[in-house]
């Protein structure tokens, strides 16, 4: 099993997209790439923390790639969008990959620079690809948030 690391606005929404993914065992949100040590989902709304909202994906890669993980990461939100995701704005709804390894951060890479030279988008591609940091697990109420709050509708 390998882990990966993807920010890309609210947790929610990605963190759903992923877990219904071949090959993802587990998802977990939480918040990294901040100065904080374990900030709470009010701390991260103030964007003064340095955290974002990531999704941590748990990945058997004989089943699913960590290649076609950052294929859906590049599908689900606009990274040319800073600091903002549809209605989310702040700094912690920024795009980021965190890498786990050498090898994700080369293929990180060299996606980010086949989709400028395609030129899908417009705007320049902003964003961040960074080594993981400490991932601080977001509150058990964030955790499968749409799986959860479907069944109530």
């Amino acid at each position: 099993m390998e882990k990966a690391t993807f920010g890309a606005g609210c947790f929610w929404g990605i963190e759903e997209k992923f877990r219904k993914t071949n090959g993802v065992i587990s998802t977990r949100v939480g918040y990294s790439g901040g100065t904080l040590k374990n900030p709470t989902y009010e701390d991260m709304c103030s964007s003064e923390t340095g955290h974002a909202e990531v999704v941590e994906i748990v990945y058997d890669p004989s089943i699913v790639s960590y290649e076609e993980l950052l294929n859906n990461f590049w599908n689900i939100h606009d990274p040319t969008s800073l600091n903002r995701q549809g209605w989310d704005i702040g700094t912690q709804y920024r795009s980021v990959i965190f890498y786990h390894n050498e090898e994700q951060k080369k293929n990180a890479l060299l996606a980010k620079q086949r989709l400028e030279k395609a030129g899908m988008y417009k705007k320049p591609i902003v964003t961040e690809i960074k080594p993981v940091s400490d991932f601080f697990i977001a509150e058990e109420y964030h955790q499968r948030y749409i799986e959860k709050n479907q069944r109530t509708r």
